[in-house]
């Protein structure tokens, strides 16, 4: 679980700031991904805020030239929990010496030095639900209150 969200910093750069100020989920790297199903199931005036800010940010950047993204859901894992196909996956091998130890390496040959405490990332299954976005509707964020739906009444 990822700690108390930081307060939106109040500066010159209050983006840069607020997704460089700690662990938050889905931002490395330089990078923020949104799950679709989540933004999809947002409520609705988020998602027309969100449509409006995301219309503005592809007209301001549309003319530079996109590559396509693969995202890929990822965990750290310990290089020695591996099995050999998520090993050939981070591009590790794992051999018996003449001493009949485990010994891990890189693709290179480098010799990992600590693989029980050398952790890597490996694609795992998405935990992000997909097809039950619209539940997500009426599902605000821990700390907001529910809007009432006053038109069911």
């Amino acid at each position: 679980m990822y700690p108390e969200q930081p307060p939106i910093p109040r500066s010159g750069t209050p983006l840069r700031d607020y997704l460089g100020n700690g662990p938050l989920p889905a931002v490395v790297d330089g990078y923020v991904v949104l799950p679709r199903s989540l933004a999809e199931g947002m409520p609705l005036v988020w998602q027309q805020q969100m449509a409006h800010l995301l219309a503005e940010f592809h007209q301001a950047f549309g003319h530079l030239s996109w590559p396509v993204y693969r995202v890929v859901p990822s965990r750290y894992e310990v290089i020695a929990d591996l099995d050999e196909e998520q090993l050939a996956e981070v591009g590790c091998i794992v051999e018996i010496d003449a001493d009949g130890e485990l010994v891990y390496r890189e693709r290179n040959g480098r010799r990992i030095p600590d693989p029980e405490h050398t952790k890597v990332l490996v694609s795992c299954l998405d935990p992000i639900p997909r097809e039950h976005a619209a539940d997500l509707q009426d599902t605000p964020p821990r700390g907001f209150p529910a809007q009432e739906n006053w038109s069911a009444r």
